[in-house]
């Protein structure tokens, strides 16, 4: 075998080993991405990601109970592409998000506050979750309040 032929073998095998790597990666992240949430924080990121994405599916995979019921109705009623747009446009004024450690009412079910950073103000909100089936599940949403903040998002360092 030519030294030639040699190389352009090693060139193939460490094309076709950097290939079966990346295949092997991209199964483990989707795989981990249809995973259910093991925490409640990770039903939340999950839900904030998938609005961000205005992947409809799995924004409303991270619901339960009531609250699925009214978004799958409003769903219903606006419809997969504009209720997709709607999660996009909900989020593009969103400069942070902070959540705070869960608070147990019991085994199966907690709360947890969650703030959103804005440019020119921070709102929170408490969100409770209830264990299903394995997967924590936003069940009730309270209402959005005002946070004061001492220095707007963005204020120049002095």
């Amino acid at each position: 075998m030519t030294r030639d032929r040699k190389a352009r073998l090693l060139t193939i095998a460490a094309l076709g080993l950097a290939l079966a790597i990346a295949v092997g990666r991209n199964q483990l992240s989707r795989s981990s991405a249809t995973r259910p949430p093991s925490t409640p924080q990770d039903a939340i990121y999950a839900m904030l990601d998938a609005s961000r994405a205005g992947d409809v599916r799995a924004y409303l995979a991270n619901y339960g109970g009531q609250m699925r019921a009214a978004i799958e109705q409003s769903i219903r009623e606006s419809g997969e592409e504009h209720f997709s747009r709607y999660l996009k446009e909900s989020n593009l004024a969103i400069k942070g998000i902070a959540v705070s450690e869960p608070r147990q009412i019991s085994s199966r079910e907690t709360t947890v506050r969650v703030e959103y950073v804005y440019q020119d103000r921070n709102e929170a909100q408490t969100m409770r979750l209830e264990q299903e089936g394995g997967a924590w599940r936003i069940t009730q949403v309270d209402a959005t309040g005002r946070v004061k903040t001492l220095i707007p998002y963005g204020t120049p360092v002095q």
